[in-house]
């Protein structure tokens, strides 16, 4: 992998990442841009005990732009976007509209590719491991700011979500606090530890499910993908290293080499849940990792939840009252029903 850093008309990060060694980057932004202003803010909720981020700035974002003015497609033919480039493997470039910034973490897009009409599902192998790379190279670089306490990778996928931009890109969230569902997480492993004399819950978890096996999708020898026990969501799937490891940046070689092979083979499954003529399944990808600096962020296992808001076809899950309002889900599709359904549709 080659990473070339430079910086954009207003003075944003952009980072090319590249599977060739003697790619050249060199283009140069000619966009006549103003220097970037944000209005973000920290707020905490006294009464919940989390934070809330307020953006007033991200009213003006960008919104549904036909293709042909997509600011995410590589910069051709007298049309300038925010890769200068002619063409790129892999774009990650500071967000010109930040949920957090300022002294109150950073925010980033991850362009996976140069092809507006294609989606993550459509990725070589290799292309899906420089995706990786650019992953664990960005929460090495984010968890060194002093003001970071954990880093997110994420990717938002369809209209149904709320997406804007229809290219296929993800995003990093680098929060100067630790997020509320990480704190629950670490909370519970606390509380397993103390009432097992030592055992891990994550660990426990995972040989649980691979024991059981109704809920199990796709086994492979270094990572494992299973519908959760207590799923929120209509079709949810956790990934996770069979070795446990708090973040990216401690995978060993063999789970990066396999990774693209299962995450791939679930993202395809994902697409043929629903059947055939059934447009691109909607769903959110998250990376948990350890925060920063949590003690014992060792007991944390990296693990990537990937889930859908679409329970049929033609209808979504939505957050009404009982999970909206008291966080209380109700999913309408048991585990065991989903994971039998995303075995049925495996690769032939």
């Amino acid at each position: 992998m080659k990473k070339t850093s430079t910086r954009l008309a207003d003075g944003r990060e952009l980072i090319y990442y590249d599977s060739r060694d003697d790619a050249v980057r060199d283009a140069v932004d000619q966009r006549p841009l103003p220097q970037v202003t944000t209005a973000s803010e920290i707020r905490h909720d006294r009464l919940l005990g989390d934070s809330v981020a307020v953006a007033s700035h991200r009213q003006g974002r960008t919104y549904h732009p036909p293709a042909d003015e997509c600011p995410l497609c590589p910069s051709r033919d007298g049309r300038l976007s925010e890769i200068p480039a002619a063409d790129y493997d892999v774009a990650v470039f500071e967000n010109r509209f930040p949920s957090l910034a300022g002294g109150t973490g950073r925010c980033e897009v991850v362009c996976f590719t140069s092809d507006h009409h294609a989606s993550f599902a459509d990725l070589t192998e290799d292309q899906a491991a420089l995706v990786l790379e650019a992953w664990t190279d960005r929460t090495a670089e984010l968890s060194a700011l002093p003001d970071v306490e954990q880093v997110f990778c994420f990717e938002n996928r369809g209209a149904e979500i709320g997406v804007t931009l229809g290219h296929p890109h993800g995003q990093i969230y680098a929060y100067p606090f630790v997020t509320p569902r990480t704190e629950r997480m670490l909370a519970s492993v606390t509380a397993h530890r103390e009432r097992t004399d030592g055992r891990n819950l994550f660990d426990d978890v995972v040989a649980d499910e691979l024991a059981d096996g109704s809920r199990v999708v796709l086994a492979g020898e270094h990572w494992v993908a299973f519908v959760p026990y207590a799923a929120h969501w209509p079709y949810e799937v956790h990934l996770y290293p069979r070795r446990r490891v708090p973040d990216l940046l401690a995978l060993d070689d063999d789970a990066r080499t396999e990774f693209p092979q299962i995450y791939l083979e679930v993202l395809r499954r994902f697409d043929r849940i629903f059947g055939e003529g059934e447009p691109p399944t909607p769903y959110i990808a998250a990376w948990h990792q350890a925060p920063v600096r949590a003690p014992h962020r060792g007991d944390f296992a990296l693990h990537l939840e990937l889930f859908t808001i679409r329970r049929t076809p033609g209808k979504l899950k939505f957050l009404a009252g009982s999970e909206s309002g008291m966080n209380v889900f109700i999913n309408d599709v048991p585990p065991e029903a989903a994971a039998q359904r995303l075995r049925e549709v495996a690769s032939a």
